[in-house]
């Protein structure tokens, strides 16, 4: 991949560089364009139905899917790409430390439910962090992305990306002093959620689906967002990557940053916690 790079934005493994915000680009470009072939089947008949593991599935899923992996090889042929349907038919192996994860309808409960809290999350992982990724809301059109820095901007499905002169810049806020803004899942609640908010100086609870409530922290509209139940890691890194740049931290039971490429299991995470301010997370 020939790509010009900025001090500031190589990284990559072994010595190889990656323009993490050309990447991100891509990214946006290519879940603008899925997410036509989602919308087409927001407004009709999804066809929805359980996988083995017993979670929802719907044509959205899979239509998204095809087109996102399809325009990944052609523009991102080095990269090998774990993708969440295509993983539930077994094909879990990912060769190397760097490599994209894609979910091609996060919130497919929130889908079903016609509520607009669903994204399209495509992220690219080098030795177990997020380093690029996008956020795309299709019913809400709002996309986040996430490179060296973090910023979003309303697009229409299938419309052009707006250059990033004509996006914002978004920024974690400081912990307020009046207390915390924390969101919960809609569809997803458990008791040890419950125990760590009670915790925390809360002064306002808010519900949202899928990786929405990464990204509202990411800009500054909420403060924490704590998950015990169990998640998977194309479903985390997108929103993961853009919470990092825009100055927030991920962290899991340890108070470490959550790790991806944890193929021993099965790319599964462990209860995590987003926080927009890092220092909160020790206070």
């Amino acid at each position: 991949m020939a790509l010009e790079l900025s001090p500031a934005n190589k990284i990559g493994p072994n010595g190889r560089s990656i323009d993490r915000d050309a990447i991100a680009e891509i990214f946006a470009e290519i879940a603008i364009e899925a997410a036509v072939a989602v919308m087409a089947v927001y407004s009709c008949d999804s066809h929805a139905r359980r996988k083995p593991d017993k979670s929802p599935v719907c044509d959205a899923d899979e239509n998204a899917e095809a087109i996102i992996l399809e325009r990944l090889a052609a523009r991102l042929p080095e990269l090998p790409v774990l993708a969440e349907e295509a993983a539930a038919h077994g094909k879990k192996t990912v060769p190397g430390s760097t490599f994209i994860l894609v979910d091609p309808v996060d919130g497919t409960r929130e889908f079903l439910s016609h509520n607009g809290e669903f994204t399209i999350n495509i992220g690219l992982i080098v030795e177990g962090e997020p380093r690029a990724g996008v956020v795309y809301a299709p019913a809400l059109r709002q996309l986040w992305v996430g490179g060296a820095k973090a910023s979003s901007c309303i697009v229409a499905p299938g419309a052009p990306l707006p250059p990033p002169s004509e996006r914002r810049e978004i920024h974690v806020r400081p912990a307020p002093r009046q207390g915390l803004t924390a969101l919960a899942s809609r569809s997803h609640s458990d008791p040890e959620t419950e125990a760590f908010l009670a915790q925390l100086p809360i002064h306002e609870r808010r519900a949202a689906g899928s990786s929405l409530k990464f990204c509202a922290v990411a800009e500054g509209d909420a403060d924490v967002y704590p998950r015990f139940g169990q998640t998977m890691e194309w479903d985390t890194a997108a929103g993961d990557a853009v919470l990092r740049a825009a100055g927030g931290i991920v962290l899991d039971r340890e108070q470490r940053p959550l790790q991806y490429g944890k193929a021993g299991a099965q790319f599964r995470n462990g209860p995590f916690v987003a926080w927009g301010d890092p220092r909160a997370s020790v206070a």
